[in-house]
């Protein structure tokens, strides 16, 4: 760690002094250990892993130059704990406990390949020993993402070494605030956060507006479900995001800068109160930054778990300590915002790519992805998918290439059904749209959106309509309820869901919903609410022949609403136990030991017990 009480950093030409000072200090270094420690693989033990290579390197390492580090998320989440030894970039998977010492002897040490935890491809059942040659990363282009993994968050040593703070320095020392908002509009950057809206366009009328005091917010209140991109930003780099924040408080004019940061996420608010710690010592945050006449302070304020306080006006109540209630839209945050002045408010993605920006040029970052979406987008891939995990894809890149390719396809070779995109209020696109390409102007002219990068994978046995329910179960529940469309129109939906998904959908239910989802998109007051409906509208759109099969046939094609699809017994598998009878609330079983048993379908009462207990996997749903 570096000795940061002696080592404030006033011009440009200490910060590169310093990174010269701890590449000396690393050249030493023969081989490094680095263990992620991101919240999917530390579930899985990592931590423990961790602190089993450290004491590794204490016994025999230290006299070899070997060093052993935690890193944030690798992304291939799926295949954790993760350790990757360099150099060589040799990925170990699903490492355990019992592994750490063959990895310590064999690879570092003694240069081999512990050829049982590297990855094998299923399609070649070839071994993939890089990084580099595993098919999860091939298709991925990583911008925000390329330090994740390779770098300490919790030391601002690593960071620097990567090249980190020089485009704050740049900013700072050769560029004017106007030149890095016009450097941002030609780069084509959108908000990350789900909007969409250009962040060009945003910091220039915060820039513009009047005021004596500016704010700038970093929104990392990620709430939709399935979705862990900010969270594995700040976890991993959180001196990226720290920095992207420091060049736009200096561009736009503002000294005071929040990060709102859901309470859920402990270590990311760990390494970012540590990296904030870390860059004001160095000199990053506080007075005359880098001996310039620009000041900036950065505080950290923790979310309560409300989802509407992802929406701007919300987050800013809440940040001014009441309720995340959000405020009519024609107020602008850019000129209204934080305690009435003029506040810019990006999530954290958005921020981390504004040093990339600046440091490689807008045309750079204008050269990836469409004529419309720029750059990259982060995405937490979850769902029946083989590869779960976060990946960084440019835009453009087609939903097939992202589930076949990355994700490996589905799971179970299953047939691929849908995939729901933007968090709770994005829509379903179908198997036949795959192709579509993953911009912001793409998915939404297919009813889906980009939201801030959720995307869940559902297979045949997945039920929409149950679909459109859990979502919208998600969002009367986390609807502020302020205003009537979202408070009374939601449940509605809602209602009317639950009884087609009971069989008592009747005549009309579709029409009502296509009635009440337009009210919502008209009337809300803010995205939550005019969004809400996605779910249903996408569903009803592309799968409506299932939805006329619950509420016509009492049937759920999926079998997966109960009551709306019947169990049976396979008179080959059954081998008579007759432990579903045992087990039968109605008695509905009847058979002879060691011969097929029978379920009558008049007395049976659907509850699936049968179906539980058996353990030959007799009972079938059909």
């Amino acid at each position: 760690m570096i000795a940061t009480e002696d080592r404030v950093l006033s011009s440009p030409a200490d910060l590169e002094d310093l990174r010269k000072k701890i590449e000396k200090k690393r050249s030493t270094i023969v081989k490094s250990v680095h263990v992620c420690i991101g919240t999917g693989c530390a579930a899985k033990g990592s931590r423990k892993l961790y602190e089993l290579f450290l004491q590794a390197v204490k016994e025999t390492g230290q006299k070899a130059k070997i060093s052993s580090a935690c890193v944030g998320c690798h992304g291939f989440c799926e295949r954790g704990p993760i350790v990757v030894i360099q150099p060589g970039n040799i990925l170990y998977q699903q490492v355990e406990e019992p592994d750490v010492e063959e990895i310590f002897r064999e690879t570092v040490i003694g240069d081999r390949v512990v050829e049982r935890l590297v990855y094998q491809d299923p399609a070649s059942e070839a071994r993939k020993v890089t990084v580099d040659e595993i098919p999860f990363y091939k298709a991925q282009k990583r911008v925000v993402l390329r330090n994740n993994g390779h770098i300490d968050p919790t030391n601002a040593e690593d960071y620097i070494l990567v090249g980190g703070y020089s485009a704050l320095v740049k900013a700072l020392t050769t560029m004017e605030p106007d030149e890095i908002v016009e450097e941002v509009e030609k780069s084509g950057l959108r908000g990350r956060g789900g909007g969409g809206f250009p962040t060009g366009r945003k910091w220039r009328s915060c820039r513009d507006a009047e005021g004596e005091q500016k704010y700038v917010i970093c929104n990392g209140d990620e709430g939709d479900p399935g979705a862990f991109m900010d969270r594995s930003i700040m976890e991993g780099n959180p001196h990226l995001v720290l920095e992207g924040l420091i060049i736009g408080g200096y561009a736009i004019g503002a000294s005071r800068g929040f990060i709102y940061v859901r309470n859920e996420y402990p270590l990311a608010v760990e390494h970012l109160t540590g990296a904030i710690q870390q860059a004001r010592s160095l000199g990053f945050v506080g007075d005359n930054i880098l001996g310039t006449n620009f000041s900036f302070d950065i505080r950290i304020n923790r979310g309560g778990g409300a989802f509407v306080c992802g929406e701007s006006t919300a987050l800013i109540a809440s940040l001014e300590g009441r309720v995340g209630e959000p405020r009519a839209k024609y107020v602008h945050t850019v000129e209204h915002g934080l305690h009435d002045m003029p506040t810019n408010l990006n999530n954290v993605e958005t921020w981390a790519n504004i040093p990339t920006i600046v440091k490689n040029g807008s045309y750079w970052f204008a050269s990836i992805g469409t004529e419309k979406s720029k750059g990259t987008k982060v995405f937490s891939l979850v769902g029946k998918v083989v590869n779960t995990g976060l990946v960084e894809v440019p835009m453009g890149i087609t939903l097939r290439q992202i589930i076949e390719e990355i994700g490996g396809g589905v799971k179970d070779e299953k047939a691929f059904k849908a995939v729901q995109t933007g968090g709770p209020s994005g829509g379903c696109i179908p198997a036949d749209l795959m192709d579509t390409k993953v911009d912001f102007d793409e998915l939404t002219r297919h009813g889906s959106m980009m939201g801030s990068g959720g995307m869940i994978v559902m297979d045949e046995d997945t039920c929409m309509v149950n679909v459109a329910k859990y979502f919208l179960t998600f969002l009367r529940d986390e609807s502020c309820g302020k205003c009537t469309p979202c408070r009374e129109g939601v449940p509605q939906m809602l209602h009317i869901l639950d009884r087609i998904t009971h069989g008592e959908g009747e005549m009309g239910d579709l029409e009502k919903l296509e009635e009440l989802s337009e009210l919502l998109a008209e009337a809300s007051l803010c995205a939550l609410g005019s969004t809400a409906a996605n779910p249903v509208i996408s569903t009803v759109r592309y799968f409506r022949e299932e939805y006329e099969e619950h509420i016509f046939n009492k049937r759920c094609p999926s079998k997966v609403c109960r009551g709306l699809f019947s169990y049976e017994i396979s008179p080959e598998a059954c081998k008579g136990c007759g432990i579903c009878a045992k087990n039968c609330p109605v008695e509905a079983i009847t058979g002879e030991r060691k011969e097929p048993y029978f379920i009558h379908q008049e007395k049976c009462t659907k509850c699936g017990i049968c179906l539980e207990k058996c353990p030959f996997t007799a009972v079938l749903k059909v």
